[in-house]
């Protein structure tokens, strides 16, 4: 990976221009995205009352690969997160941590992966997860850009917290969860549905929101709604098929 200086804005002001935690997480995975050339996709994970969740996603592939995580409760994303050290997974196929998950990750096309850690050791610990195809993946990646970029996350979350009263900025990062949970559940059924997979199925439902002119969670709710459950009343998403 490649040590350089890096021009990168300001999130604080980003955190203070935005409407929302979530947009401002969004903003951060757009960004790392473009410090790793390597990398098809990336997100962001937090862990709230012990729950890990990915609540923001950019590219492709970040949140099926966190959910398998999530689903055996280990994995370089969870690792990162608990211990507040970086993750780097060089090549999936030779990685004989973390049980079924590498094996799980290569079948579905990631090679490589890296984790850094966001507001460690807080109740709002997190995670930014990068994955690549490539082998190693990172080598060209701008480390000193991620670095620079998961520590003034930290800084900005923390001042949202400290600026914000602590009941709006709850509700706000609940939402944020349960909308992606929401999205998560659409994407099962469309995947169950057409036999695809993830990236497909979101695909679908984009499509279809921009279509009609409607916001992708109001969409998805209407899906659930349709097929006779709704989103289940804690807002725990589906996993995605293997």
């Amino acid at each position: 990976m490649t040590e350089q200086p890096s021009v990168l804005p300001d999130l604080t002001s980003v955190l203070l221009s935005t409407d929302s935690v979530e947009r401002f997480l969004q903003v951060l995975a757009d960004r790392a995205l473009t410090l790793a050339p390597a990398a098809q996709g990336a997100g962001i994970t937090l862990e709230r009352r012990g729950r890990p969740l990915t609540v923001v996603s950019s590219g492709t592939g970040a949140p099926e690969l966190d959910e398998a995580q999530y689903g055996q409760d280990d994995g370089p994303c969870l690792q990162a997160l608990r211990t507040g050290e970086e993750v780097d997974v060089g090549d999936m196929l030779d990685e004989p941590r973390w049980g079924p998950y590498p094996a799980y990750a290569a079948a579905r096309g990631t090679r490589s992966s890296l984790s850094l850690p966001i507001a460690a050791h807080t109740h709002t610990a997190g995670a930014l997860n990068l994955y690549s195809p490539k082998a190693p993946g990172f080598a060209d990646a701008d480390l000193t850009g991620l670095r620079s970029l998961a520590a003034q996350a930290t800084g900005a979350i923390a001042l949202a917290q400290r600026l914000a009263d602590a009941r709006e900025y709850a509700d706000d990062l609940r939402a944020a969860m349960e909308s992606r949970a929401v999205i998560d559940q659409a994407i099962g059924v469309i995947m169950g549905r057409r036999g695809c997979r993830a990236e497909e199925a979101f695909g679908l439902l984009r499509a279809a929101s921009q279509r009609r002119n409607v916001k992708l969670r109001d969409l998805c709710g209407e899906l659930l709604t349709s097929v006779g459950g709704g989103p289940p009343t804690d807002g725990r998403p589906l996993r995605p098929r293997p």
